[in-house]
């Protein structure tokens, strides 16, 4: 008689247990289900773009004449203003037309030096952008001026970032790679200027980066 209570409990208890894995499974599946579903029109409704970089027109300053290298009064990473003389050839000032940072600077007095001749080069912090590079059949066509951009940098981890497309290169970036007659055909990349909606000291020019832009 107690066998037979013991076995009826036990059966009750494997009911039980049987009817919450059931419940768990199928919980566990619509969850499943429904972040897939939400995952993919999150994705449908933005365009992925995951070579990017952080970058900024280069400025070269070169003499107006032939001459002589007097004096270079920069190195890279200094901060200069409108004006500036960052160095000068047989008495010509070479000045920096706006503000910036300078990333490269030929200090070598004595060199002869020609208009042809960059003696600093700079950029200004104003002007940075994140560049992204998409494939025409990526979503190019998608992409306009005015859409919100996420993106981050590699050098913060996951930190994001708010952006806004500027603008859409109308021609496809210069490639080096050569293809035969049987070769894939080569898929075109074009550049994608992303303005950043708030300053962002810590950004740097060329560091790389992800961005996603919504439609």
């Amino acid at each position: 008689m107690q066998n037979n209570k013991q076995t009826k409990r036990q059966r009750i208890v494997d009911k039980i247990y049987h009817e919450v894995a059931i419940s768990i499974i199928v919980t566990l599946f619509f969850a499943i289900l429904v972040g897939g579903i939400v995952y993919y029109q999150v994705n449908q409704g933005r365009i992925y773009i995951e070579n990017a970089e952080i970058s900024a027109p280069v400025i070269l300053l070169k003499p107006q004449n032939f001459g002589v290298l007097d004096h270079v009064f920069v190195r890279a990473g200094d901060s200069v203003s409108i004006n500036d003389v960052v160095a000068k050839v047989d008495g010509e000032s070479i000045k920096a037309g706006t503000e910036g940072i300078i990333s490269f600077a030929n200090n070598v007095p004595g060199q002869y030096v020609s208009p042809q001749d960059t003696i600093v080069k700079m950029f200004n912090p104003a002007e940075l952008r994140i560049i992204g590079r998409v494939e025409e059949d990526k979503g190019l066509v998608e992409i306009k001026p005015g859409q919100r951009v996420v993106f981050t940098v590699d050098a913060f981890d996951s930190k994001e970032y708010a952006g806004i497309v500027e603008s859409v290169s109308p021609i496809a970036r210069q490639s080096d790679i050569v293809f035969s007659i049987s070769d894939k055909r080569e898929e075109k990349q074009f550049d994608v200027n992303v303005k950043f909606i708030a300053g962002y000291p810590e950004l740097k020019n060329g560091m790389s980066a992800k961005m996603w832009i919504y439609k």
